[in-house]
């Protein structure tokens, strides 16, 4: 049996896998990536010429530390890159590696799985040539390729500044940044975002940067539709002023902050509860991790913070597992993690307020537009169904009538803007309920599911 399993090679899962390894405890690290860092730090394919330097920025030095500090560790964990964890069945992990099933046990778990872009459909949003905004960074960081030569980003999201500069830096033109959350709000918002001074003067870097650079930002948008024949061409848009606007370009990066990966985390039997600052259910944890006995959660993976969050709870669920073990911990160091993660965190509800979902504009989405792209579902569906005589009003329900959010992302991508118009439906937010946790959780080959089984 391995007796400590952590899932996730980000800043979460190697700052964990450090205090373990101070502790002489030796855990398997399971990577779903090729390379270690997760989406944040990611790095390049191999022989890729890429400057991550240049492309990190301020970051350039944390991206250079962790990666030499996962380098020191190799040697002291069973390090398992390119494996899926797709299901999870008692203590027992199901794994795909190298396409072929496997099955693991453990006696401790820590999931640590990040997060990703939490996505608005519009209509057109199926073009060839709209990407996710973590996508669009992905392609970048990972092969060195850019989404687009003109690319609009358009979303409510602080990414949206940095992953334009980055896209900039690379040699692309900058069509449009255009955030949907109105300037008042995010002034509101700062006093809340003065809790991590540095990220949000950062923040405001990159911001000044694109204006610098002649890179108009709209905020307070409306997006009205991509437009193209076989790709995008154009981006439309309603300003605050409510005139319509017309951007060309060839691609749209599309981002309305991160959502935690919590699939894995509801199969372990993790309990969630609805947090109306995010919009979403998110599992219930102690002040250090905990969700049950033998299973801890942390990083963006529970609950958005950013890299410094993750990494500092990553290492207090550590502490969390050795002290479940029955050793003695260092009290004012689990003191210290706690106060930074909580701050970080604080500093996310805040940028939750002044980057907000669109929940209005989901809820008003015309009826062709479609919704669950895996299964071909539009909005138009969904209500219908809804409004059957005795129709369903819970998520799990209209995805059972629907099938919207029963295709291949298993509604990674559909269930937040379908648990809005549930929700408008339902008559509360937290009404519509939330989609269950299914195996797998990622797309396999049946083979595979069947050797594992």
């Amino acid at each position: 049996m391995a007796d400590i399993v952590i899932v996730g090679a980000g800043p979460a899962g190697i700052g964990a896998a450090e205090v373990l390894c101070a502790e002489g405890l030796k855990p398997v690290l399971i990577d779903e990536g090729a390379r270690a860092g997760g989406q944040g730090y990611r790095r390049p394919a191999e022989n890729l010429a890429l400057d991550m330097n240049r492309l990190m920025g301020s970051e350039a030095t944390k991206y250079a530390s962790l990666h030499r500090r996962f380098q020191a560790l190799l040697p002291r964990i069973d390090y398992r890159p390119g494996t899926l964890v797709w299901a999870i069945d008692g203590n027992t992990l199901h794994l795909l590696r190298d396409g072929r099933a496997e099955t693991l046990a453990f006696d401790k778990l820590l999931i640590a799985t990040g997060a990703m872009d939490r996505i608005a459909p519009l209509p057109g949003w199926t073009l060839p040539g709209v990407f996710t905004l973590g996508g669009a960074q992905a392609v970048l960081k990972d092969q060195g390729c850019l989404i687009g030569n003109r690319v609009a980003f358009l979303g409510s999201s602080p990414l949206l500044a940095l992953a334009a500069k980055q896209y900039r830096d690379m040699g692309a033109e900058i069509a449009v940044i255009a955030d949907t959350t109105p300037f008042a709000a995010k002034a509101a918002a700062t006093p809340a975002l003065l809790r991590a001074p540095r990220t949000l003067f950062r923040g405001l870097w990159y911001m000044g940067a694109s204006l610098r650079a002649g890179t108009e930002m709209l905020h307070g948008v409306t997006p009205v539709a991509v437009e193209g024949g076989t790709h995008v061409e154009a981006l439309v848009l309603r300003d605050a002023r409510g005139r319509e606007r017309r951007f060309a370009c060839d691609a749209v990066a599309l981002g309305y902050g991160l959502k935690p990966e919590t699939q894995l985390a509801d199969l372990a039997g993790a309990g969630f509860a609805y947090d109306a600052d995010f919009r979403l259910f998110l599992p219930r944890i102690d002040g250090m991790g905990r969700a049950r006995p033998g299973l801890y959660l942390a990083g963006d993976g529970v609950r958005i913070g950013g890299a410094d969050a993750a990494e500092a709870s990553g290492a207090l669920a550590a502490h969390a597992i050795i002290a479940d073990l029955g050793r003695a911990q260092d009290i004012e160091a689990t003191r210290g993690l706690a106060r930074q993660v909580q701050r970080l965190r604080g500093f996310q509800r805040g940028l939750a307020r002044a980057f907000a979902w669109p929940k209005a504009q989901i809820a008003a989405l015309p009826d062709a537009v479609m919704l669950c792209r895996c299964e071909n579902v539009t909005v138009g569906e969904v209500r219908a169904a809804m409004a059957k005589e005795l129709g369903p009003v819970e998520v799990n329900r209209v995805k059972a009538m629907t099938r919207c959010g029963m295709g291949r992302c298993q509604g990674r991508v559909c269930g937040p803007a379908l648990q809005e118009i549930v929700a408008a439906k339902a008559g509360g937010d937290a009404a519509a309920g939330r989609l269950r946790g299914q195996a797998p959780v990622k797309p396999i080959a049946l083979t595979a599911a069947g050797d594992g089984a």
